[in-house]
Formats: C-alpha cells, structure tokens, sequence
C-alpha cells in the first residue's frame, strides 16, 4: 500500500473530526505565515493556530519569492489579510547546498542546465529572515501598513525566536 492510500485511510477519521462546520474563506487571525516546506516543522500547533486561524505558505527554505508574494497579496487584497510572519527554521536543508554545486548536480543527474537558477539557499538563518522580511517590505504589493515579523523556529526544541 501506498503512503497516499495510507493518508486516504487516515481521512476518514480526520473527517469524524473535522465536522461540518463552514469555516469563513478569510482567515481569523488576518495572518499570512511564509515557512519552509520541512516536515519537522508543524506550524499550526507551534503557534497555537486552529484549523482556519492563517494562510500558511510553505516552499523550500520559506524564502519570499515572486511567487509568494502573489499570494500574499490575494491573501491581503482578497482576503483581508494584514499581518506576515517570515518564519524559517534551524538545520534547514536550504544550508546544505550552493546554487553552483547544485546546478552541477542537476547537470549530472538529470541532464538539465540550470546554470544561473537561483534555488535561494542560505548560510545563516537570520540573515535569510532579514533578507526576506526587506524584499517584503520594499514590495510596492505589500502595503506599508501591513506588520511584518520574522522568526527562527528551532528544530530541536520547537522555540521559536524573534529575529529583530
């Protein structure tokens, strides 16, 4: 058996759970969280969030890109989201590499030039938080209003840090 016809399985009993309530298509908290896409990263309960509280959006290393800001922005414009939280994480998988030796890689193993691909990664964690909370806040997408924080989420210990 697959693991996707074990999560098939599993629904049905999250599905007992869930209930039939309709939850508003705007989220509660009038949050947006960018993270990254690591599965020892649990959003949700690491912040105390329930099932309709934020938008979580989630990619390799939680890096701001083009593509997360146009989701930013239907989350705010559309959505009437008014808060982001950059929130990256210690031992991130975006540290092990660089875009140079993995276009190599890439050439090698799969026979596809990448030369010039910026796949984002990063040396220190805060850094990544502040560079990506600046890219927020010089978007002209992202009104001036908007609060933005960043944090570092410790893999080992579930602490979550401010980054200032």
């Amino acid at each position: 058996m697959s693991y996707f016809e074990n999560f098939i399985n599993a629904n049905a009993a999250y599905v007992d759970l869930h209930g039939t309530a309709h939850l508003p298509i705007k989220p509660k908290t009038r949050v947006a969280i960018v993270t990254c896409m690591d599965s020892r990263l649990h959003v949700a309960p690491a912040l105390g969030l329930a099932l309709g509280d934020a938008h979580i959006l989630r990619n390799a290393g939680g890096r701001v890109t083009d593509d997360v800001i146009r989701s930013l922005v239907i989350s705010q414009q559309q959505l009437g989201t008014r808060e982001i939280v950059v929130l990256h994480h210690t031992d991130c998988g975006a540290q092990s590499f660089t875009n140079e030796d993995f276009a190599a890689q890439l050439q090698q193993d799969l026979g596809v030039d990448v030369e010039g691909q910026d796949f984002l990664p990063f040396t220190d964690v805060e850094a990544s938080v502040r560079e990506d909370v600046d890219i927020l806040r010089q978007s002209p997408l992202i009104p001036n209003d908007v609060t933005i924080s960043g944090a570092v989420y410790d893999v080992d210990t579930g602490r979550i840090t401010v980054v200032e």
